[in-house]
């Protein structure tokens, strides 16, 4: 009897039904970063349902689907370890803020493991998670756009005051979100994959997008939005699409114009921005001012940086040494308004030292190097978004900024193919979203 149950469960855990399940997973994964702020562990529980599909592979198989692509998963597992050998380098005191840190940093261990033992998800399952994300980004976004409809002079008010709307998730990491989500548009509608109320449908999203993110005036997502533009011109360039190519161009230089003529969040923000800059002299300005605090922000890390210069100072142990050098150096910065380094690359720098910093960078930006000659638009666009949010702030430093910046990596990632003479992209409907 036994040996009967156990061949019928044999027979039906199939690969196409763990990849089903793999699936229903990211889904809730994606789904679970805009239900943050009422159903928090939605995105937890997706990525513990997907090391669930990922163990019933191995058990059942006997096999890791993607064993000759370890070297691209190993990188993220390396900075896990490396926050995890930081507890040798970490105050007693600070034990718990250590163990937080670790829990936090799960996914760069548990992720690219589940990815790494799973086969690569179904074509169509991929288009399915990629329209997912535009679909929700576009419902939240709308949600967003009636809440400044009803409260347009309130919110107007915020801008000047270095504030912004309110969104779902927050403002920042939304705007990364609707970003990544213009590129999956953008991919989808040059790749022909659509057809019929589909495309126009994808069309109407990538397009309203773009507008809200003007609407929302987050410098961050802008500049992202821009840069990406600039690669797909050039891209687009090299293939001699001559006409695509200017029509990215020409809406480059004109949505910034009529935003700022039509927008008044975009006007106001941009405005705000110009006079937060003038202000970086002045060290009391850093209470009011987001920039003037995130440039002091770099200053006193570097203070610290210079103390620590290999190993750093221990991440659960940066807020009390940068509070410290607040009080010495700046000290007419008020303590609420003393903020952690805004650099993702600063602050690695400062809690694990240039050898961290130096291994950081090798680990995270390795699978872009291996994937240099293959076909990974939706890797590179998430490379180039993350890296810039990078530069202005510590996007890892919380659960949705790092399940944003590694889960959309490694989707692409676990599709784009080991061989380069694999095809696995191809033009029309079976095309792969890598």
């Amino acid at each position: 009897m036994s040996i009967s149950a156990a061949s019928s469960s044999a027979s039906w855990l199939t690969v196409g039904r763990i990849q089903t399940a793999a699936a229903i997973s990211c889904g809730m994964v994606i789904t679970g970063l805009f239900t943050f702020p009422f159903f928090r562990v939605l995105s937890s529980i997706g990525q513990g349902c997907l090391l669930l599909c990922a163990l019933a592979y191995l058990k059942q198989f006997r096999q890791i689907a993607q064993f000759r692509k370890w070297p691209v998963y190993a990188g993220f597992a390396l900075i896990f370890l490396m926050h995890l050998a930081a507890g040798a380098n970490t105050s007693v005191p600070n034990t718990s803020e250590f163990w937080r840190d670790i829990i936090l940093q799960l996914p760069f261990l548990l992720l690219p493991l589940c990815f790494w033992i799973l086969p690569p998800l179904q074509s169509d399952d991929l288009k399915r998670l990629y329209k997912l994300l535009l679909l929700v980004t576009t419902f939240s976004a709308i949600g967003s756009t009636i809440y400044y409809l009803f409260n347009a002079d309130y919110i107007n008010e915020l801008y000047i005051h270095s504030k912004i709307m309110p969104t779902v998730p927050d403002h920042i990491r939304f705007s990364l979100l609707i970003v990544l989500s213009i590129a999956v548009g953008a991919v989808m509608l040059n790749r022909g994959a659509l057809r019929g109320w589909r495309r126009a449908a994808v069309l109407g999203a990538t397009i309203f997008l773009a507008g809200f993110l003007h609407l929302l005036a987050v410098r961050s997502g802008l500049v992202a939005l821009y840069m990406l533009a600039v690669v797909a011109i050039g891209y687009l360039l090299k293939k001699r699409d001559w006409r695509k190519a200017g029509f990215v161009a020409l809406m480059m230089v004109l949505l910034p114009m009529v935003s700022y003529f039509t927008l008044p969040t975009f006007y106001n923000k941009y405005h705000n921005t110009k006079e937060d800059a003038s202000k970086v002299e002045q060290t009391h300005s850093a209470n009011n001012y987001s920039l003037v605090g995130r440039v002091y922000s770099y200053q006193t890390a570097i203070r610290v940086w210079e103390d620590h210069p290999l190993f750093g100072v221990g991440k659960a142990d940066l807020r009390d040494e940068m509070s410290a050098r607040y009080r010495e150096f700046f000290p007419q910065i008020d303590e609420e308004h003393q903020i952690q380094p805004h650099n993702q690359f600063l602050f690695y720098l400062v809690a694990f030292g240039a050898l961290g910093l130096a291994l950081f960078i090798i680990a995270f930006y390795y699978p872009l190097w291996w994937a240099r000659r293959r076909h990974a638009p939706m890797l590179v666009a998430q490379y180039i978004i993350v890296t810039l949010s990078f530069m202005v702030e510590p996007t890892m430093e919380g659960q949705t900024g790092l399940t944003f910046s590694l889960f959309f990596l490694l989707l692409p990632l676990s599709s784009v193919a080991d061989c380069r003479k694999e095809q696995v992209v191809r033009k029309g409907l079976k095309w792969r979203p890598a």
